[in-house]
């Protein structure tokens, strides 16, 4: 009887509760996610976990010759992948713990499972399977859109810190992301920069009047700029080292948050869903901002 090929071994680990968990697929945006990973972990004084899967590893290099269905090749190949990115997390941080998990389960269902103990998970933008013209993976989108941790996605060219965490609040209730920003502000010792952009509504009639306009907005832009004041005042006592200015500015949420990242090192937004018929969706603002933002994009889960 020939001898029956077994599939191969997979590691069964858990991430502890507080640790940052990363997913890795081996490509250049994962190699980035992981140094800030890194730091991440650093910051919060916390273990890595870094979650790598098998069958993630169809792409593993576009010019090796091993086989899409060959899965103890993909196995061997994933497992590879996996000791050097641990292997240059503990060259990046002596005596941090790094935990290696490798998995066979589908990528985003695993990092949205592994990711419920995790106070961070960290994603590339895109992974080996995207397109070059494809700004944001879809993998990071489905995560970024159904965990229940905070989710880092790391995009925009590397460059030094600009010593400001950006965030974005649509309404007063975005608590859970204006703390986080509060928190990323103290590890980082940077500054905070709240924005809430606003929009002027649409005329209800076709010659309205000069005076009765300018009234409205001015109105308006006072309401809008009361929306991050407000927000942030029972967290200025509790963060008394983080510098904190607000703005509310009269544009597109997407546009104005995309165009302050360039100042920013770190842009927070809350993670407003959308259910549709094929699940959990992120709202347009946040999936322009990961689309665009020119430094990494947190968003952030409500509470």
């Amino acid at each position: 009887m020939p001898e029956v090929e077994r599939e191969p071994e997979v590691e069964r680990e858990t991430v502890r509760p507080g640790r940052v968990l990363l997913g890795f697929d081996g490509s250049g945006p994962a190699l980035r996610a992981l140094d800030h990973a890194v730091d991440a972990a650093l910051r919060r004084g916390t273990g890595l976990a870094v979650l790598c899967g098998w069958p993630w590893g169809n792409h593993w290099a576009p010019a090796s010759a091993v086989a899409i269905d060959d899965g103890q090749a993909l196995c061997a190949a994933a497992r590879d992948a996996l000791d050097e990115a641990v292997a240059r997390a503990r060259r990046k941080a002596a005596g941090l713990t790094v935990t290696p998990i490798l998995t066979a389960e589908v990528a985003e269902s695993a990092l949205v499972r592994y990711g419920r103990d995790a106070s961070l998970v960290v994603l590339g933008s895109r992974g080996h399977g995207g397109f070059a013209g494809l700004l944001l993976g879809s993998v990071t989108q489905r995560v970024a859109a159904h965990s229940t941790a905070p989710v880092l996605v790391v995009r925009g060219d590397p460059r030094p810190p600009r010593g400001t965490v950006l965030v974005g609040l649509a309404s007063d209730a975005d608590t859970a992301a204006l703390r986080f920003g509060f928190e990323e502000a103290a590890r980082r010792d940077a500054g905070l920069w709240v924005v809430h952009a606003w929009r002027l509504p649409a005329s209800p009639s076709a010659e309205p009047s000069g005076r009765l306009l300018w009234d409205d907005a001015e109105v308006l832009a006072k309401s809008a700029e009361a929306v991050p004041q407000f927000a942030v005042a029972p967290l200025r006592d509790e963060f008394p080292g983080v510098p904190v200015r607000t703005e509310a500015m009269c544009l597109g949420a997407g546009h104005a948050l995309t165009e302050a990242s360039r100042e920013a090192e770190l842009v927070v937004l809350a993670a407003h869903r959308r259910k549709r018929r094929l699940g959990l969706h992120l709202g347009p603002v946040t999936h322009a901002v990961l689309q665009h933002a020119h430094c990494p994009v947190a968003v952030v889960p409500a509470d």
